[in-house]
């Protein structure tokens, strides 16, 4: 099922102008329904940011702000040099929770964000999230979520998603 998703999907990018050279490494696994989940599973994602990935969120995004764009303006900031808007740094945790656990089908509900220190161009964001709470009543699973770049947190927080359950 994730195979077929991902191929509809990169086929329509492929008209769109092409997300086929995208550089996210992103294993596809199977869905994870809500009875799948326990307590302590964790997946990840990991992504290089570049220069590109800035700009393209930042069209897509409306967020100009100079700190993420114009090195000249960086420099003269606390961060000397160009910073990732930290909801892209962000959307790598979404990444994980539509590719890779729960994966398609899983929905957001909440998500709390802590922005712990900036990330680079060059920098390779390793996003982790851990199933830390069932509520079946409502097929909801709680995670931590965590980004670090070599080893240092980057971005912590929690999230909420509604999970399928398996079909009948």
């Amino acid at each position: 099922m994730v195979n077929s998703v991902r191929a509809r999907i990169e086929g329509r990018t492929s008209a769109l102008g092409g997300l086929e050279r995208c550089k996210l490494k992103v294993e596809t696994g199977r869905t994870y329904f809500f009875e799948d989940l326990e307590l302590g599973m964790d997946a990840t994602v990991s992504k290089t940011v570049t220069m590109e990935d800035i700009v393209k969120f930042a069209s897509v995004s409306g967020d100009y702000n100079p700190v993420h764009l114009d090195r000249e303006y960086a420099a003269g900031t606390i961060f000397k040099d160009v910073i990732a808007h930290g909801l892209l740094t962000a959307s790598y945790i979404s990444t994980v929770f539509g590719m890779k656990m729960p994966g398609p089908g899983a929905i957001y509900v909440a998500q709390s964000l802590n922005f712990k220190a900036p990330v680079r161009v060059g920098d390779e964001v390793l996003a982790r999230v851990v199933v830390v709470d069932l509520m079946p009543a409502k097929r909801r699973a709680r995670f931590d979520c965590i980004c670090t770049v070599n080893g240092k947190v980057v971005l912590d927080g929690e999230a909420i998603m509604m999970v399928p359950t398996r079909p009948e």
